[in-house]
């Protein structure tokens, strides 16, 4: 006997009447062009997506600076990529030392238990970024094969600035780095080759611009050597890098490709390249500076300080008596603008990635904001927080030639 059929509202009864600003911490709003590649579906091994994934592959090389031909896609959110870079260099007993900054460099740590890593765990603080002379104290210390930091720390809103050195004292050990940069790639300087990391991961859903569950990765020479010597077989068979590399490099059938998330993700890496890396992080300084400048003329503070302070995401302290959720949900229920909580400070977090990185939309989220904190019944000054928006988005002078 079948069952009875459900009564399910189509998607216009409960989607807002006008689609919401996404300023959290990811999703970001999309470009049309991106939006318009994800209704495409093509043959996953044609001829077609062939070409697609050479450009992909090369406009990668620039958007990660790196020469490496080892750059492969995932299909899965940022924490597939995540994972997939940890199961393929990590095996049983494998001495991993995790950098933690909050939640997603913890679980960089806890999937290395997952895949049998012993693991030294690096408290490097929640409000500050990792120091470079700690760091190399504990690779002298526990001598691990691999590392894993996270260069903006989304959760609690950390930039581990010091990331260059702490790669090149991990090189000088012998050990491999895994950086995740899914909310920094693209937004600010990230310089694979030049630097020394070992694993980039990204996800498509924050720098980038392009929807969620895709993914990238690229290896270095040094962390590909390692996955060629493996010897036992992985239990997982979607995240085996070495069958991966067999369709991004050899047009052999791993799995039925996203074939409409890579064709977003090749429009969301074109427009990247289009811009430019210079222009492109001069954008998103300009944008995040200007922001925290009219949060600060609101009269609220900013959560972290001086040069640990990510640009990508921004953590504000909330005024004393008034909770994340309370204001999250009247920003979006009377603004249309969706901004994000966060795992444990009572902070709200906005996003400064991508296409959240206009003009208009700062204007009208730092108007929400204000405007929302007031109606909820602190004291703000809204004209005076859009006055320091306006004037710091003014007189900022470009960093490129």
């Amino acid at each position: 006997m079948l069952h009875q059929v459900p009564e399910i509202e189509p998607l216009e009864a409960i989607l807002p009447d006008e689609p919401l600003l996404m300023m959290g911490a990811g999703p970001v709003p999309i470009p049309a062009r991106v939006a318009a590649a994800n209704g495409i579906v093509i043959n996953h091994l044609g001829d077609t997506m062939a070409r697609i994934i050479e450009q992909m592959k090369a406009m990668s090389r620039y958007v990660f600076q790196t020469e490496s031909r080892h750059i492969l896609g995932v299909a899965g959110p940022g924490s597939a990529a995540m994972e997939m870079a940890v199961i393929n260099l990590v095996d049983p007993g494998t001495r991993v030392l995790t950098v933690n900054n909050g939640f997603f460099s913890s679980r960089l740590g806890e999937m290395a238990r997952r895949a049998g890593g012993d693991v030294v765990e690096m408290d490097a603080g929640v409000a500050s970024a990792a120091d470079e002379t700690a760091v190399a104290e504990a690779i002298r210390a526990h001598r691990p094969r691999v590392l894993t930091i996270v260069q903006g720390e989304t959760s609690s809103t950390v930039f581990n600035h010091a990331l260059p050195a702490i790669c090149r004292a991990a090189a000088e050990a012998d050990c491999l780095v895994v950086c995740d940069a899914v909310c920094t790639l693209s937004t600010m300087p990230l310089e694979m080759d030049d630097w020394g990391v070992d694993v980039v991961i990204t996800g498509g859903q924050k720098g980038l611009s392009s929807i969620p569950g895709v993914s990238l990765i690229a290896f270095s020479d040094r962390a590909w050597q390692v996955i060629e010597g493996r010897e036992r077989s992985l239990t997982h068979w979607c995240l085996d890098a070495r069958l991966a590399h067999q369709f991004w490099y050899n047009k052999s059938y791993h799995y039925t490709a996203p074939v409409s998330g890579i064709l977003a993700l090749h429009e969301a890496l074109r427009l990247v390249c289009q811009e430019t890396l210079p222009r492109r992080f001069d954008r998103h300084l300009r944008c995040s500076r200007a922001l925290q400048a009219g949060i600060e003329g609101l009269g609220l503070k900013l959560y972290i300080d001086g040069p640990s302070r990510l640009n990508s995401v921004v953590g504000i302290h909330l005024p004393e008596g008034l909770a994340q959720t309370d204001l999250m949900q009247h920003i979006s229920q009377h603004h249309g603008v969706e901004i994000s909580g966060a795992f444990g400070a009572n902070i709200v977090r906005i996003g400064q990635m991508g296409e959240q990185c206009r003009s208009h939309h700062l204007f009208r989220t730092l108007h929400a904001l204000g405007t929302s904190v007031r109606e909820l019944g602190l004291k703000v000054d809204v004209p005076t927080g859009v006055a320091a928006l306006e004037l710091a988005l003014s007189s900022h002078k470009p960093s490129f030639a």
